[in-house]
């Protein structure tokens, strides 16, 4: 795809007036960084549920920490591996603690250093938290990109890398979660809402006429 007609795409998701922000419920950027650890393989539905009654009782690194790793999953056993997730933010909350004075670093090195927190969720945090123009390449923004021919790659590392190349600079910052937002909702993995889709036109996939009726 060229930049013109990439150019485009997001022109339109501009004009949609589309909600340029993650579904998680968050209210600082601990619990934002907490709630995308979390988000690994869950909903966000999932959790928001589960991190609702938590923040409640524990939104700081101090504070989670303190609460415990037996009560944190128990307050997050709804969500798929809690186990693991549970065990990582612990050691998060007290590396926060111990090296960052409790607060959430604003940098890719010192995210990425954090257990449990990878490219992806460091690129979610220094998009939504810091407003960097990142793009975190989930499963929806793999299929939307290789599924349109906006930034087609075989890893979500290239993916990234093609996109942040292609996108204009002045959508980079909401670009995530357009794609995001695109994907969940009318680019579905099956199915896809072709009849519905603003970008019909504009996407290279083969298939869409099979789904435009």
């Amino acid at each position: 795809m060229n930049k013109a007609t990439c150019n485009s795409i997001f022109e339109i998701f501009q004009q949609q007036k589309l909600k340029p922000s993650t579904e998680l419920i968050y209210s600082s950027n601990f619990e934002l960084l907490i709630s995308v650890i979390l988000s690994a393989q869950a909903t966000d539905v999932s959790v928001n549920k589960a991190t609702k009654k938590l923040y409640k009782l524990a939104n700081t690194p101090e504070a989670i920490f303190n609460l415990g790793i037996n009560k944190l999953k128990g307050h997050i056993k709804i969500i798929g591996l809690y186990n693991t997730k549970a065990e990582n933010i612990m050691k998060t909350c007290r590396m926060l603690i111990d090296q960052y004075a409790s607060e959430v670093p604003s940098n890719r090195e010192a995210l990425e250093s954090l257990p449990g927190v990878g490219r992806k969720t460091a690129n979610v945090i220094l998009n939504t938290a810091f407003g960097l123009p990142t793009i975190a390449v989930d499963t929806h923004i793999f299929r939307v990109s290789n599924r349109t021919g906006i930034a087609p790659g075989k890893d979500v590392l290239e993916v990234e890398k093609k996109l942040l190349k292609i996108v204009p600079d002045k959508y980079k910052k909401d670009a995530h979660h357009w794609l995001i937002l695109h994907g969940r909702y009318t680019c579905i993995a099956r199915n896809p809402k072709c009849f519905a889709c603003s970008i019909f036109e504009l996407c290279d996939w083969k298939q869409k006429k099979e789904y435009n009726g």
